[in-house]
């Protein structure tokens, strides 16, 4: 639950301009609530308290663009190959973790949710205003794939691919790394404690 420091007046209006649904505190201390995609924010003095599914649709909001450089480290687990299946991922700046979250992504194989991971990391990198990813993941056949080493013959797979591609567009410079999976121990918890909570 990503608690941000703010003015929370100032995060109001950047809410609002995004389209955000309020309403009033449930108590003296709460000053007011929003909704915005799939995230719930409880504005405090001086902070907003953020729940949800989706966090990074508030927190991208409220923070003020970034800028700059971030890596992005993702992981999709799967119980079953197809299986019930989630994904995991981390932003991470020289200032610290900006963003994590993990969630079930219904069915789907293994490397189904690898690429949603991927994408979903990309995403909130893209929200947060970065200019440059460095990607981090333990899939070979991920990394390999959407440098065009290999090529896959599944289609569902070659249209993540197009769409990893279409966003990594977005950013002024990208790179993409295989890393060993204790490097990516973050993404895959998060990961897999959503399967655990489902």
């Amino acid at each position: 639950m990503p608690v941000v420091e703010c003015d929370v007046e100032t995060a109001r209006e950047r809410l609002a301009d995004a389209g955000a649904t309020f309403s009033e505190g449930n108590s003296e201390y709460e000053q007011w609530h929003a909704d915005l995609g799939d995230a719930h924010a409880v504005a405090y003095e001086d902070k907003l308290v953020v729940q949800g599914a989706n966090p990074t649709d508030i927190t991208a909001v409220v923070e003020p663009e970034r800028g700059g450089r971030v890596h992005v480290y993702f992981d999709g687990a799967c119980r079953g190959n197809p299986g019930p299946s989630a994904v995991g991922w981390v932003l991470v700046s020289g200032d610290g973790i900006v963003a994590e979250n993990g969630e079930t992504i219904g069915r789907a194989t293994n490397n189904q949710a690898e690429y949603e991971a991927l994408l979903a990391g990309l995403r909130a990198a893209d929200q947060f205003g970065f200019d440059e990813v460095e990607i981090r993941g333990d899939s070979q056949l991920i990394v390999k794939q959407v440098k065009g080493a290999w090529d896959t013959n599944d289609p569902d797979l070659r249209e993540k691919r197009v769409a990893v591609r279409e966003l990594l567009e977005r950013f002024d410079d990208w790179s993409l790394t295989h890393v060993p999976r204790e490097v990516n121990d973050r993404a895959d918890e998060l990961a897999n404690e959503a399967l655990d909570n489902d």
